[in-house]
């Protein structure tokens, strides 16, 4: 077809580009990574700039959704290397051209590069004195959103990143369907505000925003805004650690969008449409 690819034409072509993905090296994957770490820290800080004076839950969220896909939206066109969307590398494995340990590998060091790039994002825009905008209450939300990230269950942690990443991982195949700049614009910008206005958990944008709230909670600042606007009480300011952050949501989050992205979109997009030409 002229304006895109059919869905079986993208998966063929993406199982075919996991090769170079396999071939790359370890220094250019980490660097692809910390590229699209960046971005998404970048999405989701300039999301927080636009959503926190909304008091409204759900428009808030819908502000963001409008902010946010604009990170994937760079990693997409700039051809970065992000943990979610290589997920679908496991379509490489059913397709039996990949190997198990060339899919651990990928996901190891894009892990690592995009927790490295997000950071950085957190680290610069506190240097920055962004947080500083509306007399300090972007660094009380910056705490807000983290402490909500750390206070979820781990089961609820794993689901919403599930949903999370069938969203996203959506997005990247619909993105490989179209043949313009335009089209993987499009798909990407409304499956991902899906994601955002859904609330669902994505470990690479939590890579920021966990860190943006450790650092936002160093400042005395920050927290007496949080706790006099949100009612926080310095016990539950004190749940903002780097062991919630790892293992409360970083743990979980990870596992549902490996899940999310390798079987509830990769394995059935691939035996639906992949298996059936080889018949």
């Amino acid at each position: 077809m002229e304006g895109f690819y059919t869905i079986k034409e993208a998966v063929e072509k993406y199982i075919d580009g996991c090769q170079a993905k396999a071939e790359m090296s370890t220094g250019r994957l980490i660097g692809k990574a910390i590229l699209a770490g960046a971005m998404i820290g970048m999405g989701a800080g300039i999301s927080s700039v636009a959503a926190h004076t909304v008091a409204d839950v759900g428009l808030a969220r819908l502000v963001a959704g409008v902010v946010f896909p604009v990170g994937l939206m760079m990693v997409i066109l700039m051809g970065a290397e992000l943990f979610t969307g290589d997920c679908l590398f496991g379509m490489s494995l059913f397709d039996r051209k990949q190997k198990i340990w060339s899919f651990v590998k990928l996901l190891i060091f894009v892990y690592i590069g995009n927790f490295l790039g997000a950071g950085l994002i957190a680290l610069l825009f506190s240097a920055s004195g962004q947080w500083d905008y509306s007399s300090g209450m972007l660094g009380a939300y910056t705490i807000k959103v983290a402490l909500g990230k750390v206070n979820i269950s781990f089961i609820q942690g794993i689901i919403s990143g599930i949903l999370c990443n069938v969203l996203v991982c959506a997005a990247v195949i619909m993105a490989a369907c179209a043949k313009d700049v335009t089209g993987k614009l499009l798909c990407s910008f409304f499956v991902i505000m899906m994601f955002v206005v859904g609330g669902f958990e994505h470990c690479v944008a939590n890579m920021y925003y966990i860190t943006a709230g450790l650092l936002a909670n160093l400042d005395p600042k920050y927290v007496a805004l949080a706790m006099d606007t949100y009612g926080y009480s310095a016990e539950y300011l004190e749940s903002l650690n780097i062991c919630n952050f790892l293992f409360t949501n970083l743990l979980p989050v990870t596992i549902g969008n490996i899940i999310g992205g390798v079987f509830c979109v990769g394995a059935p997009v691939y035996y639906l449409n992949r298996a059936e030409k080889t018949k």
